[in-house]
């Protein structure tokens, strides 16, 4: 803060008084001011260090939900390579076992398209109010239409309301007027689709469209205007051969035929799908586990751990060091690592190689021990248990998840530490307005205590040169006469 005092000298005393007050004023505000400035450093020190822990555990988390994906499993203990991708993918979960398939798709599973019988009045056609019935796998489901609809409100109608059952319409054009198409996603034999309900909108999907001759193409014919039906073919079942053994599916992804294996169908053609022990993929995903802890211990180290200053004493402080809180978040990490999983034969991970380094707190993977599990003891099938396991909550990477929660939820431990440092600054603050408060009035009561005292010393002055003065010309006279 800037000082209120103007360098000046006493005009009576010829003392310094803007120096005089200074150094008063510094002598009361001095132990104060440095507390405040000790204390305010070291409080934005610790909330940088909270949020830079929390940032890291956050990055943990994120780690820990990639590996634990449901959808795309890390920890697969084989993996299903199909020959030829344009007809069929594959992928398997820890109940496969090695082994080698020869599949031949026939024909995809199909769903249901049908179409309505032409408006000659194109999609701004009146259709009558009321409520259309849209039946599929004798579910039937309504679509109220109102009054004054037309074909294309009608199909914005369907399509609101039928959304989350894949059944989708529009409209198509051709020279005799415009029809209303419907289709859905839901696919196999028996999906076919049916209308009733408002008449001109009947439309039997079991059966198929009618057809009139083409009379610019003799032999050939076109779509009835008049019939309303399926358009191409009625929804089939997905129809394949898995060495040599007939297999159909309402859909096509095939989960069920082979223990472990899961086919996508893609195309009719023959592929030869091989499950093997993915040694490969699953020690990516050990590093990648492996690095993400090792990334969250060596930040939390840098946050608690004292430096050597220049004499190589470890007196530099780090923004947590001394801090229990971190320490209690790391015992609770380490403490799910050596906690045994659901696994039967594998159930720890020193069984992969995975140990810790003692000094460093770090993990150490041995991918050569990793390997002779993988191939001696045939532990493939069990990692992912023991990653993953048997439910949503007892795999080490869900155990993980419930370590860190209280630390890392909003309203967690990290927070309330941010929100209890934040105070803490904010009394800073206030303490730093007042003690520049009491600056300012002590230095403006000094300055004035010092300035009077300065006058009253100038007339002390005066008096004496008058007093003085005056004895000496009543010597001066006496001298003369």
């Amino acid at each position: 803060m800037a000082s209120p005092i103007t360098t000046s000298t006493g005009l009576g005393s010829g003392l310094d008084i803007n120096s005089i007050v200074t150094a008063l004023v510094n002598a009361d505000k001095s132990a104060k001011q440095a507390q405040i400035d000790t204390q305010t450093k070291l409080t934005t020190s610790k909330i940088s260090g909270v949020g830079s822990l929390k940032s890291a555990l956050a990055a943990y988390q994120a780690a820990m939900d990639k590996l634990n994906s449901a959808t795309s499993p890390a920890f697969a203990g084989f993996a299903a390579t199909s020959s030829t991708p344009a007809t069929l993918t594959a992928t398997s979960d820890n109940t496969a076992v090695n082994g080698s398939y020869n599949v031949v798709v026939k024909n995809l599973a199909t769903s249901s398209k049908v179409a309505s019988a032409s408006f000659a009045g194109g999609a701004t056609s009146a259709i009558p109010t009321g409520t259309l019935q849209i039946s599929q796998n004798g579910t039937a489901y309504s679509v109220s239409i109102p009054s004054g609809a037309t074909l294309q409100s009608t199909r914005d109608a369907i399509n609101s309301t039928m959304k989350t059952q894949g059944i989708t319409a529009n409209i198509v054009t051709d020279t005799n007027g415009s029809r209303l198409v419907i289709g859905s996603t839901t696919t196999g034999k028996g999906s076919d689709l049916t209308v009733s309900g408002i008449a001109g909108l009947a439309i039997d999907g079991t059966k198929m469209m009618g057809t009139i001759p083409d009379p610019s193409n003799p032999g050939a014919t076109l779509p009835d205007p008049a019939s309303a039906g399926t358009i191409g073919a009625l929804a089939t079942d997905a129809s394949l051969t898995i060495d040599g053994l007939a297999v159909t599916s309402k859909t096509n992804t095939v989960s069920q035929a082979v223990g472990g294996l899961s086919m996508t169908l893609v195309a009719p053609g023959s592929s030869t799908v091989t499950v093997a022990t993915n040694t490969t993929g699953l020690q990516t995903s050990i590093q990648s586990f492996v690095d993400a802890y090792n990334t969250l211990v060596k930040t939390v180290t840098s946050l608690t751990k004292a430096t050597a200053d220049a004499n190589g004493k470890l007196t530099v402080s780090a923004a947590m060091t001394g801090d229990s809180m971190p320490r209690s978040l790391i015992a609770d990490v380490r403490n799910v690592l050596v906690t045994p999983g659901p696994g039967g034969q594998l159930s720890v991970l020193s069984q992969l190689g995975i140990t810790t380094d003692q000094k460093a707190g770090t993990l150490n993977f041995d991918t050569t021990k990793f390997n002779t599990a993988m191939t001696d003891k045939a532990l493939g099938g069990q990692v992912q248990t023991l990653f993953t396991g048997t439910n949503s909550t007892n795999g080490l990477l869900a155990r993980m998840g419930t370590a860190i929660k209280p630390y890392l939820q909003t309203g967690g431990i990290l927070d309330q530490r941010n929100s209890s440092l934040s105070k803490q600054k904010s009394d800073l603050t206030s303490q730093q307005a007042a003690l520049d408060l009491r600056v300012t009035s002590m230095t403006t009561t000094l300055t004035a205590k010092y300035n009077a005292m300065d006058l009253l010393v100038g007339q002390m002055k005066a008096t004496s040169t008058s007093i003085t003065s005056f004895f000496s010309a009543l010597n001066a006279q006496k001298s003369n006469g």
